[in-house]
């Protein structure tokens, strides 16, 4: 595939044999070098993931047995605490776990 492109004040011509997502950044990135135009920050796959937190889910029985998840932003905007009905080793049991704060 043959593209053409101004560079500067000049026409230019591209033969183009990938069509990898990369290579297309790659490739906008040489065109804006040579037309001197400016590329924002950050390209579409550059986005940060949501916010998620972690929690720590403490057993009931008073063990002080553990596990930490992670918390999704749209649990954290509703303010749910988190219960699970989870194994406790040192009970030999399942019992419920409550969410608390990571210190």
């Amino acid at each position: 595939m043959e593209y053409i492109y101004w560079a500067g004040s000049k026409l230019c011509r591209a033969v183009i044999l990938r069509y990898s997502p990369v290579f297309w950044s790659d490739f906008i990135r040489v065109l804006l070098r040579l037309t001197s135009l400016s590329l924002p920050n950050k390209l579409m796959g550059d986005k940060k993931k949501a916010g998620a937190l972690f929690v720590r889910l403490v057993s009931t029985a008073g063990t002080g047995f553990f596990y930490v998840k992670k918390k999704t932003k749209t649990l954290v905007t509703n303010q749910t605490k988190l219960e699970f009905r989870k194994f406790d080793p040192r009970v030999n049991c399942h019992v419920l776990f409550k969410e608390e704060k990571m210190k």
